[in-house]
């Protein structure tokens, strides 16, 4: 019996020990999209000088530890971002819309520009978002791109994995909006 209670300790305390915790915002180290399952590749801290903006993680079929090599991977993703503090929807699409420019030549954004202003336009929408909204963003190889917030699916799914790609890029690009997030999010401790 003795053994029996440590076993289920230990197995209790690896449980714990693999969710994933930043800035008080717990997420679940895997997670079902689509069809498939997920792991939490990495998470992090957005700061803006010293406000905590969000806290974000990084799922994937499996984990990575390079940019490019996520970028490339197969199958659904998601993106969870937690926020921290209240924003705009007007702030968040600003913010987004840096985040793909910086990663991205301007032949790149015209082909993406259609669908980056259905995604703005649906963020939009939304108005503000307190802290503590969940902004969850998956890549459906089946349907595209889906946005979610708070539990609740906003707009239509955008077609094409590029787009899903310069998504990805405005953490994990060349110029990300942070780079310990960027490290963070890629599995790596700062």
């Amino acid at each position: 019996m003795k053994h029996l209670l440590l076993a289920a300790v230990a197995a209790l305390s690896f449980n714990l020990a693999a969710a994933v915790e930043v800035a008080g915002v717990k997420f679940d180290d895997k997670t079902r999209v689509g069809n498939g399952d997920l792991l939490a590749n990495g998470a992090g801290l957005r700061k803006k000088l010293v406000i905590k903006v969000y806290a974000m993680a990084l799922y994937l079929p499996e984990k990575r530890g390079d940019a490019e090599a996520v970028l490339a991977a197969k199958g659904a993703k998601r993106i969870s971002i937690s926020l921290l503090r209240d924003l705009t929807a007007k702030q968040f699409v600003e913010a987004l819309e840096e985040g793909m420019a910086n990663n991205h030549t301007e032949a790149e954004m015209a082909g993406l520009k259609d669908r980056l202003k259905q995604f703005s336009d649906t963020l939009l929408a939304i108005g503000e978002a307190k802290s503590g909204t969940t902004v969850v963003i998956d890549w459906l190889p089946e349907t595209g791109t889906r946005l979610t917030v708070n539990g609740q699916v906003k707009g239509k799914d955008i077609a094409g994995e590029d787009f899903y790609k310069a998504l990805l890029k405005i953490w994990l690009g060349n110029k990300p909006v942070q780079d310990d997030l960027k490290q963070a999010l890629l599995g790596k401790a700062s």
